[in-house]
């Protein structure tokens, strides 16, 4: 066996051989299938997000417990995305791909079939066990199979999937729950499943397995990092609802998730085949590429949770409205992706990066000043700066992050990149949850202490609103006015909260841009020189 093949059977001339040689047509057929995957185990995160009530509503979950339908899915699949390039290098990249496409189908029968949210959660979370599993192996398949001059196209692919995904998820959600029921939202999975288990199982025969890497399997690593990253994840996305370090569970995870971490790199480094490899972190590009992949998850995940929470909590929009406003932000990216592709290939990347997080600063920073009055129209150019900024920066990032990396460890990177954006994702979540709950309380103490109810200002709209429920038929006018009066005064603060969470979305992206021009200057598509790596070793 020789030192590619151990590295994830992918050496720098690519292994499917000479160019001249090769059956692109075959090629495109295979790689399209782990591209369908790929949108579907990514789409599945959010496709749930506007027809949480309906599902409770369906397996007679409560309020507390149905929020795992999501949480569980996440936890699932960051578990299993770092696990991806030892498994893909130990059974073979088609292999692998084809038995997670299987998994994700019969799990998503199940979890549609579900009658009890214990039963969902446990279905849902075999689903984002499958899902996680086809997630970085297109990254890795795109930087290894295609040729140098080939690679910038096929991560626009990438790119575009990863980040249309999430952003019309609760678009085709919203209106699947409507027109067929909930239950659609999993079983509409199966026909693309069955598609891709053909596609792949047929045409994507890229590498071959590595039976070396199943002898000496790292379990204590294994241990290590499925608990750090269990914990991790919980803390983040039940800390904001928890008090965070007030609820003494969430502070004992937390210790657990960094104690766990710590002695899981130490093992990693130190163990002679580490089940997840961290040796990209040595190439300074791909660190910082790290840093901007955090930073546009946050970005990502964190602008597509605060607009549709706005519409539903402050305008009060259904499902399907909340859907249609988002689809700008969908087509935008769509359209978007071709033309950031072509300005990314044609500059230094450093730059690329730069001119997309300065995109989405600039259109997040036209969302600080929002009103209870905002809808369509006015976040019409939000969506659009925010939707070319997040294809530009996505996919420059990603081209940073193995721009100057050797081809033998595409797998590993991939895996580690897509790792650190669902968790730059995760923790802008908490964070903006966080952020918005603790400012709609303190502008809602700053409003209360700027005007009294003894003020001539709140008099007046106090006589307003009582003359109007007076007029709707209330049988005490005077207390529907207060609570009217108390509703618009808690509507504002939060309005506010809202435009402070934009602001931090702006700020990040700021940082971002600075960031950026600290990495080497590198070109999209450049060949880095294939450096040998070590074979896998049996035993400890």
């Amino acid at each position: 066996m020789t030192d590619t093949a151990a590295a994830g059977s992918a050496p720098a001339a690519g292994p499917l051989g000479p160019a001249d040689q090769v059956d692109w047509t075959r090629v495109f057929l295979g790689f399209g299938g782990m591209v369908i995957g790929q949108f579907m185990a990514v789409l599945d995160v959010q496709i749930v997000a506007a027809s949480l009530s309906q599902i409770q509503a369906g397996i007679g979950a409560s309020s507390d417990e149905i929020s795992w339908v999501q949480t569980i899915y996440l936890l699932a699949e960051v578990v299993m995305i770092p696990l991806t390039a030892y498994l893909s290098k130990m059974w073979g990249t088609q292999k692998f791909y084809v038995a997670a496409a299987i998994g994700f189908i019969a799990a998503s029968i199940l979890t549609g079939l579900s009658t009890s949210i214990e039963m969902m959660i446990f279905t849902r979370a075999l689903q984002g066990l499958a899902g996680g599993a086809m997630i970085p192996a297109v990254f890795a398949t795109a930087m290894t199979v295609f040729p140098v001059e080939r690679r910038v196209t096929a991560n626009v692919i990438v790119s575009l999937i990863v980040t249309l995904a999430p952003t019309v998820g609760p678009t085709l959600g919203g209106h699947l729950t409507e027109a067929l029921g909930w239950r659609w939202l999993f079983f509409v999975n199966v026909l693309p499943g069955l598609a891709v288990v053909f596609l792949v199982g047929r045409y994507a025969n890229f590498d071959k397995g590595d039976p070396a890497y199943a002898k000496g399997i790292d379990w204590t690593g294994l241990v290590l990092m499925t608990t750090f990253l269990l914990a991790m994840q919980y803390v983040l996305e039940e800390g904001a609802g928890d008090g965070w370090f007030a609820d003494d569970g969430i502070l004992w995870l937390t210790v657990l998730s960094a104690v766990c971490g710590v002695a899981f790199v130490w093992r990693q480094l130190t163990y002679r085949q580490p089940i997840v490899s961290l040796a990209p972190f040595q190439d300074r590009n791909f660190t910082l590429g790290a840093i901007m992949n955090f930073v546009s998850g946050m970005s990502l995940y964190g602008g597509t949770f605060v607009l549709p929470l706005f519409l539903a909590q402050i305008r009060g929009y259904s499902p399907a409205q909340v859907g249609t406003t988002m689809l700008v932000s969908g087509l935008t990216m769509f359209v978007a992706g071709p033309i950031a592709g072509r300005i990314v290939r044609a500059m230094d990347l450093r730059i690329g990066m730069v001119v997309g997080f300065s995109m989405i600063g600039l259109g997040m920073s036209l969302g600080v000043h929002v009103t209870d009055d905002w809808g369509f129209d006015q976040f019409l150019w939000l969506q659009i700066l925010r939707g070319l900024g997040s294809m530009t920066a996505m996919i420059a990032a990603s081209q940073m992050s193995v721009a100057t990396l050797p081809v033998t460890m595409m797998k590993d990177a991939s895996g580690l990149v897509n790792l650190i954006r669902n968790v730059g994702g995760a923790m802008g979540l908490a964070i903006l949850t966080t952020l918005i709950s603790h400012m709609a309380a303190v502008h809602y103490a700053d409003m209360a202490a700027a005007m009294s109810l003894g003020d001539m200002d709140a008099q007046s709209m106090m006589s307003g609103l009582s003359a109007m429920m007076s007029e709707g038929g209330s049988l005490d006018p005077e207390g529907a006015g207060r609570k009217a009066f108390s509703f618009l005064f808690r509507r504002e603060a939060l309005t506010l909260a809202f435009g402070d969470a934009f602001m931090f979305l702006t700020c990040g992206c700021a940082a971002a841009a600075s960031l950026a021009l600290l990495a080497r200057p590198a070109r999209a598509g450049q060949a880095p020189s294939p450096l040998p790596a070590a074979k896998p070793q049996g035993g400890r």
